[in-house]
């Protein structure tokens, strides 16, 4: 090029290999630059984690960039594994409990109601019906506390710091209610096969409701805070789209996977505990939508927790109309669970937890396997991953919402 040619410009998008990719982010080229172009790029490898402030846990990505863009994304898990299935093996039936709820930290009722409900189901037993409406109220409760940090934690991670403090008043409002019933803060110990611990306190049914009321009068705030801010749209509006197709492949379940079209949810297709009469009384509502990206899936945990507080106001009518009666069943000082195995699946916050328990008939599980959600979910993250820049990763994995001890349990 001679000088009187002038300067040479090249134009460069978002890294060298941002121009190989199309308008629909099909049709990537590797190398970058496209045709007729000198900008030749090589593959680097970059290691997020095992510890990133944007992940609720220890999780580690390594990733495979061209330029800014992901061209492969391996999830490397394990780094919080406890192996609480062994544990279980040297574990009676009152004990196991108190490890069921520690793999999410998040959802501790829900997660101590599955293994109860499949030891339940193992002898045969039928609990009061006092119980199971407690324990279904409990466990509503327990699905706002979680959906409610991520509703909070997600605008965090994409450069939003309010919302979080609105999140956590709602969370205290629910919390006091919820220690108060059962003398912890996260890891609640509720649960006993064939009920609950004991029967909730004088009054409580009522402080319950003005805590529910506070709640749902409170939301349109946060909603508005979030949904109604153009930065936070143009953060997560198709970014980060799980295809259905994607989401069946894995095994996705949850608020993610109905973001997605995914019209699944336990406690109407496979009811527990009471939710069939919710379901019939049209309270139980299942909310999905069709985008499957970072917005619809923050939009779904939001209608949830509308959904959730509507099913513990029924709750709570029914628990006020019922008269007095047993919260438990009361068991011999020895549990053995009868030769066999059964399994057990709830729709925890996060998605299906699976409980797969086997006996020898002896005081311990011979095998209690669990299926976690955040496991499954997580494992279609490079798909969803492929193609992105790297300034829209943090976007699109806090928007798929998992604990990491639940993926490692």
């Amino acid at each position: 090029m001679s000088p009187q040619d002038g300067p040479r410009q090249v134009v460069v998008g978002l890294g060298a290999g941002a121009s190989g990719f199309s308008a629909d982010g099909r049709g990537y080229e590797r190398g970058g630059g496209g045709p007729g172009s000198d900008l030749a790029t090589t593959d680097m490898v970059l290691n997020v984690g095992p510890q990133h402030p944007a992940t609720h846990g220890v999780l580690r990505l390594r990733m495979t960039l061209d330029g800014e863009r992901i061209v492969h994304c391996e999830p490397v898990v394990g780094y919080m594994h406890r192996g609480v299935e062994k544990l279980f093996e040297v574990r009676d039936y009152r004990q196991i409990i108190v490890l069921a709820n520690r793999h999410d930290w998040l959802s501790a009722f829900s997660s101590e109601l599955g293994v109860v409900l499949a030891v339940e189901r193992m002898l045969g037993m039928q609990v009061p019906e006092r119980a199971t409406w407690t324990r279904m109220l409990l466990a509503e409760l327990n699905r706002v506390l979680n959906h409610l940090m991520f509703l909070g934690s997600y605008p965090l991670e994409v450069g939003a710091i309010t919302p979080i403090f609105y999140a956590f008043r709602e969370r205290e409002t629910i919390q006091e209610v919820m220690e108060e019933v059962s003398g912890g803060r996260m890891h609640y110990m509720f649960n006993r096969v064939g009920g609950l611990k004991e029967d909730v306190p004088a009054g409580w049914t009522g402080r319950v409701c003005d805590a529910v009321a506070a709640v749902r009068r409170r939301l349109p705030q946060i909603e508005d805070l979030i949904f109604g801010n153009e930065i936070f749209q143009a953060r997560t509006r198709g970014v980060g789209v799980l295809p259905v197709d994607v989401a069946h492949a894995f095994g996705v379940s949850g608020p993610i996977a109905r973001a997605s079209g995914v019209d699944l949810d336990l406690r109407r297709d496979e009811p527990y505990l009471a939710y069939e009469e919710l379901l019939a009384d049209g309270v139980l509502q299942v909310v999905t939508r069709t985008e499957g990206d970072c917005y619809a899936r923050f939009a779904c945990l939001l209608a949830q927790v509308k959904v959730s507080l509507d099913l513990a106001d029924a709750c709570l009518e029914r628990l006020t109309e019922m008269a007095q009666g047993p919260i438990n069943v009361r068991l011999p000082k020895i549990v053995k669970a009868p030769e066999g195995s059964t399994y057990a699946w709830t729709e925890n916050p996060l998605g299906i937890n699976g409980y797969w328990l086997v006996s020898r008939g002896e005081k311990t599980p011979w095998r209690l396997k669990l299926r976690s959600a955040s496991f499954n979910n997580i494992a279609a993250l490079p798909h969803v991953l492929e193609g992105c820049v790297v300034a829209d990763m943090v976007a699109i994995l806090g928007s798929m919402f998992f604990v990491v001890g639940d993926i490692d349990k």
